[in-house]
């Protein structure tokens, strides 16, 4: 009995033609060309108008040439691959924009003694100063509000995932939703009203770590209930199998497991709040000069420091070349934040194999 084989020139023959891999990278070059050259012709001179005509032409493009080599199926796939790359590059660009803007006129005053001083003296019109108190304030405001929204926010998550059930869980989740939503000015109203008004404390960098954990704790919640829900229930059935205690198995298990999670989802939650500015124009007014106590008189912070400095400028001058240096330092802040909690994520992160 003779069976068939395939030969690998049969094979190949089974198969439809491909375009080659420049295919796509030719179709952009070309549509980007005819996308200047519309633009030209139709006298636009904005480049989103002819970046759009470019992006049509590409997806338009890539269509018809597939569908006429290798068939409509694989156009339709190679269609919703180019729109993905569209999108990726229409998301990509502003926000490379923006940091390039930053960088370029943020450079200009960004050195040593402006990272180490204050405005102290400094009128808005004069060259010099820096952003030294406002550092300060910063880091002091945020690590408050951190050091009262981690404990409140990881305590009520493991509620919520271990020991939640019935109409409580429910009601606590449906305010962590809410509180998800909540405006900052709502957060610094609120703050204002209760901690100024009534309790008459006078504004504070305390004041605006009030505020900025109430934004912070709904963020922390649903991040660290998510990293534990991702915690296999197999680990708690063992540990609580050896007569460990469900805090202990929380304790020594579960929480360990997530850690990793946990403080990514943390450290998001400081970024947020990091560039808020109407709780800190509410609660804690600004100064020029420093003040390394939170708990008394007004204190100064980045996002305030960048709205004064601008507001103040005119759109040029000294002020509003600090303004862009605040707001670098700002972006180099969240940046590091953001870096330090995929390093703590990777390093904490359950080790596999063998």
């Amino acid at each position: 009995m003779s069976h068939a084989t395939l030969t690998p020139k049969s094979r190949s023959s089974l198969r439809g033609a491909t375009l080659p891999k420049w295919f796509l990278w030719a179709v952009a070059a070309g549509s980007i060309a005819a996308g200047l050259g519309i633009s030209a012709a139709a006298g636009l001179n904005s480049s989103i108008q002819w970046a759009l005509i470019a992006a049509i032409l590409f997806v338009l493009g890539t269509y018809a040439i597939s569908a006429r080599v290798e068939g409509g199926r694989q156009a339709k796939d190679r269609v919703a691959t180019s729109m993905v790359w569209v999108a990726f590059i229409v998301a990509v660009i502003p926000l490379a924009s923006l940091v390039w803007a930053t960088v370029e006129r943020g450079v200009k005053v960004l050195d040593g003694y402006f990272l180490t001083h204050s405005m102290g003296v400094v009128a808005d019109a004069e060259v010099g100063g820096g952003i030294y108190h406002a550092i300060l304030g910063t880091l002091e405001q945020v690590g408050i509000a951190t050091l009262i929204s981690v404990p409140v926010g990881v305590l009520t998550a493991i509620y919520l995932v271990e020991y939640g059930s019935g109409k409580l869980a429910k009601a606590v989740t449906f305010f962590v939703d809410v509180m998800t939503g909540i405006p900052s000015i709502v957060a610094g109203l609120f703050i204002l009203s209760t901690w100024i008004l009534m309790l008459d404390m006078g504004p504070s960098g305390f004041a605006g770590s009030l505020a900025l954990s109430i934004l912070m704790i709904p963020v922390v919640v649903r991040s660290t209930e998510e990293m534990l829900k991702l915690v296999p229930n197999e680990l708690r059935e063992a540990s609580l199998a050896l007569g460990v205690p469900k805090w202990r198995t929380i304790l020594k298990v579960v929480l360990p497991t997530s850690v990793g999670g946990i403080t990514t989802g943390v450290m998001l939650a400081v970024a947020r709040i990091t560039g808020e500015t109407a709780p800190v124009l509410l609660l804690v007014w600004g100064t020029d000069f420093i003040n390394a106590n939170p708990f008394q008189d007004p204190q100064e912070s980045l996002p305030m420091y960048i709205y004064l400095q601008f507001a103040n400028s005119g759109g040029y001058g000294a002020a509003y070349d600090r303004a862009w240096a605040a707001a670098l330092t700002l972006i180099a802040f969240i940046m590091i934040l953001n870096l330090a909690a995929r390093g703590i994520a990777r390093w904490k992160a359950p080790k596999t194999g063998r």
